[in-house]
């Protein structure tokens, strides 16, 4: 560049400042932005200024930080005179001509081109010719000189016209007949959209950026992208203009129908990815929400008429499996949570409320309970709960125990497995609450319910005949065979599974694969069904006797176990109820310390060289059951001993006397067989019996051992009976068979033979003949009319005057604990005792007579 001449005091020097070193688009020159005003300072109007290196530093950094440098003056220079080196030149470099503003619209209208053809490019899925870098300068240029919304308009423009035109076209193009084929379709060039509007965006960031991030009327490029695409496809899908959304929506409902059906015409992918294309296009709600729940309750509406016409368990099943896959495609697919709530709704008002005549049925619910179908009650449970109708299962699973129930304790031809069954019973139904009904206390309180009715139904009197309670004899047998025979007489079927084992070590109780926990556990489920009984004095009279043969005879498996029940009934029932069975125990202990006592006086008076090992139990007669008196000829040596005791007894106690109870009484024998010698365990009956046959040789007659023995009747039948007929035929009977009669011969087997050394055959001993049963029940009915006499007379003592309805629901709220009184007995005692004078009729109240 030639040399400018140094401006004098009247000129201005112009310069174009060039913030960029780019190249200058097409032939006209860079236009500039700023120009800068180089004229001398009016301090020193001979001495122009200079472009020194401040000037170039500050355009140095305004290119560093991408912006265009503000007009600054330029430093003042060092005077260009001095006295001592003379004046300086002033030298200018790239002195450019100022750029005319026709130039500047060229250069815009230039750069407005090249974004055109670059939008162009994008949507041919092109590359533009013009670098993107250029391009984003173009738009940051155009944005600078203000035309802004004029470049938002032309970018919208272009975007509406490509939508609207190729496009659209190519949707419709790449669209089968099916809605699914224009579902795909739709969703591949809502893809390509995505692509080139992200495209879009990089270059028109500073736009975004610099304009529409601070106009609120405009969206931003983004939104218009979706918006423009939305416009285009789904516009029209409320109208009945056809577009490619509406044929689109349908493919999305027939996809989930496909789902729904197990077709194999099912894509899972675009069902996904069509739902989160409708999200990001914000009509999720307003246009494809509806549509689906329509179609979802019109298929319910069919699934439950077919399935309905099955059996409840398959129609159970059917609505579980089905509950199950709606909830899982939900989350799935991404469908909207109020979408879920809605058709899971939708899903129960049809399959459930409008079916709970058939869900609710009580002989299908019985039929499940029968099966034991914990699965299929859970599934109903749950399904119930859905709707808030579990309450309404309570009624038929009432009654489902009720009729149950009661076939098992009316059963007479199975009265010894009663309690077991009910045991059977009520383990399947805690199972059902724990696992079907997720231990709701409702169903727990409505089995205790239905438990209590049953069982002190009055139907069961007239089944047994008994006049009392059949179920609390039966408990007291149950409880007797359980204490003696211990766990090994339970079935399976009733011992604690896994889950109680986990519940009785987390209540802090032992574990119940312990023997000893188990069989504690077990008493409890038999007190269980004690306290449903109305009669406890019938189980308390059955269970004394039982007691007293376990304690005579040593036949309780486990003395722990003895003092655990006792405890236990002790403190359900109180102390007035153990009270006789707490004697029972001290009277054992006692009768040991006497025989203690008793042989050391014989060993002291040189008494103690019998054969005969006695051994007595002294009881207290008001404590133990009452036992009728039999008529026994005992062998001699054996009658020695018991007089030798009495008489050592009756001196020591003074005042008391003794009646031997030998229907109670047991011994072991020694016996020689051909095979070898054996003891065997008998009662006394069967040891009189047996003992016959050491004076006698050959058989003995029937008559023969009655005179001798002096057991007649029954007694000597069932004595005969199990020594000849039973599992240890230790006599020969003859003629062979199975009952005795007054003809028949016994002789001692010789042959019999058996691997154990000790047998035993008292096992007769321990059986209650009917009579026994029979009395037990008449005592207590006797008992019971005594106890509602003295209830009456305690009452009227206390009251003075009552009428008749109040006095027969006070006696009925007194008496109830030990037995159910019917208020005919109760109006029957009141004659009686008006009779004896302790009570007086006033009209329809009574007085009481002191």
């Amino acid at each position: 560049m030639p040399p400018i001449p140094r401006p004098t005091q009247d000129e201005s020097i112009h310069s174009t400042a060039i913030p960029s070193k780019r190249k200058s688009i097409g032939n006209g020159p860079l236009p500039s932005r700023q120009q800068f005003d180089c004229r001398p300072s009016t301090s020193d109007p001979k001495r122009p200024r200079a472009a020194g290196p401040d000037t170039v530093a500050s355009f140095t950094m305004s290119k560093a930080l991408g912006k265009r440098p503000e007009a600054v003056g330029l430093a003042r220079p060092r005077p260009a005179f001095h006295p001592s080196h003379g004046a300086k030149k002033l030298v200018i470099k790239n002195l450019r001509a100022t750029s005319s503003t026709c130039g500047l619209e060229q250069y815009y209208e230039k750069t407005k081109k090249d974004l055109a053809d670059g939008l162009q490019a994008i949507f041919e899925q092109q590359t533009p010719r013009t670098p993107l870098e250029r391009l984003y300068k173009g738009v940051e240029d155009i944005c600078r000189h203000g035309d802004s919304r004029k470049l938002f308009d032309l970018l919208r423009s272009r975007c509406e016209e490509y939508l609207n035109g190729t496009l659209l076209k190519s949707i419709q193009a790449q669209a089968g007949l099916s809605n699914i084929d224009m579902l795909k379709s739709l969703y591949n060039h809502w893809k390509l959209w995505n692509a080139q509007s992200t495209k879009i965006r990089s270059i028109f960031s500073y736009l975004d950026g610099f304009f529409l991030l601070n106009n609120k009327e405009l969206p931003d490029i983004n939104d218009m992208a979706i918006a423009l695409f939305r416009k285009m496809a789904f516009v029209s899908v409320q109208s009945s203009s056809p577009c490619p959304g509406a044929k689109a929506l349908e493919g999305m409902c027939d996809l989930v129908s496909y789902d729904r059906r197990n077709d194999s015409r099912f894509e899972a992918t675009l069902l996904r990815e069509s739902i989160s294309m409708l999200h990001v296009l914000n009509i999720y709600n307003r246009s494809f929400e509806r549509k689906f729940l329509d179609a979802s309750s019109s298929y319910f509406q069919e699934f439950a008429e077919i399935s309905s016409a099955a059996s409840l368990k398959s129609y159970i099943a059917a609505c579980e499996q089905l509950l199950s896959r709606e909830d899982y495609r939900c989350i799935a697919f991404n469908f909207d949570s109020t979408t879920k709530r809605q058709l899971m709704d939708e899903a129960h008002r049809i399959l459930i409320d409008s079916y709970s005549e058939k869900l609710l049925d009580s002989g299908s619910i019985g039929k499940l309970l029968d099966e034991n179908a914990v699965e299929s009650m859970k599934a109903l449970y749950g399904l119930l709960r859905l709707s808030g109708l579990q309450k309404r299962l309570k009624g038929p699973w009432e009654e489902y125990i009720r009729d149950a129930g009661s076939a098992i304790v009316n059963d007479t031809s199975r009265g010894d497995e009663m309690v077991v069954r009910l045991l059977q019973f009520r383990t399947a139904l805690d199972i059902m609450v724990r696992d079907a009904f997720n231990k709701d206390d409702e169903f727990t309180h409505g089995l205790r319910q239905a438990f209590d009715n049953f069982i002190n139904d009055k139907k069961v009197l007239a089944s047994w005949k008994t006049g009392t309670s059949k179920v609390g004899e039966m408990i007291a047998k149950y409880i007797d065979m359980l204490l003696r025979g211990g766990l090994k007489t339970l079935p399976s079927s009733i011992l604690s599974d896994i889950k109680d084992r986990v519940d009785a070590e987390k209540g802090g109780q032992a574990s119940t694969s312990d023997e000893d926990a188990e069989l504690d556990r077990q008493l409890d489920k038999a007190l269980e069904l004690f306290r449903f009984i109305e009669g406890k004095d019938v189980f308390e009279a059955f269970y004394k006797q039982d007691l007293a043969r376990r304690l005579l005879m040593g036949r309780s498996a486990s003395a722990d176990a003895e003092r655990s029940m006792l405890a236990k009934l002790k403190s359900e029932c109180g102390s007035n109820f153990t009270h006789n069975l707490e004697q029972m125990f001290k009277d054992q202990q006692l009768a040991r310390d006497e025989m203690i006592s008793y042989k050391a006086w014989c060993d002291g008076t040189g008494h103690n060289k019998s054969k005969v090992d006695l051994n007595v139990n002294i009881l207290s007669a008001a404590s133990w059951p009452a036992y009728p008196d039999a008529q026994l000829l005992l062998p001699d040596e054996v009658a020695s001993q018991m007089e030798q005791f009495e008489t050592y007894y009756v001196k020591k106690y003074t005042g008391r006397r003794l009646a031997w109870k030998h229907s109670l009484a047991h011994s072991v024998i020694k016996a020689t067989f051909n095979k070898g010698p054996k003891e065997l365990l008998v009662s006394a009956y069967q040891a009189v019996v047996l003992t016959l046959f050491n004076d006698s040789q050959g058989s003995v007659s029937y008559p023969q051992i009655s005179k001798r023995t002096g057991l007649v009747g029954q007694d000597l039948d069932r004595t005969l009976q199990s020594l000849a007929c039973g599992k240890y035929r230790v006599l020969k009977k003859t003629p062979k068979g199975k009952d005795v009669n007054p003809t028949d011969e016994f002789e001692v087997n010789l042959a019999f033979t058996d691997p154990k050394f000790r047998i035993k055959i008292n096992q007769i001993q321990m059986k209650e003949t009917k009579e026994e049963n029979r009395g037990t029940h008449e005592k207590v009915a006797q008992d019971r009319q005594f106890e509602t006499q003295a209830a009456i007379v305690r009452i009227m003592k206390s009251r003075k005057a009552m009428t008749h309805a109040n006095l027969v629901a006070e006696v009925i709220n007194q008496t109830k604990k030990r037995g159910a009184v019917d208020p005919v007995d109760i109006k029957k005692n009141i004659e009686k005792l008006i009779e004896k004078e302790y009570l007086d009729r006033d009209g329809s109240s009574y007085t009481y007579v002191a």
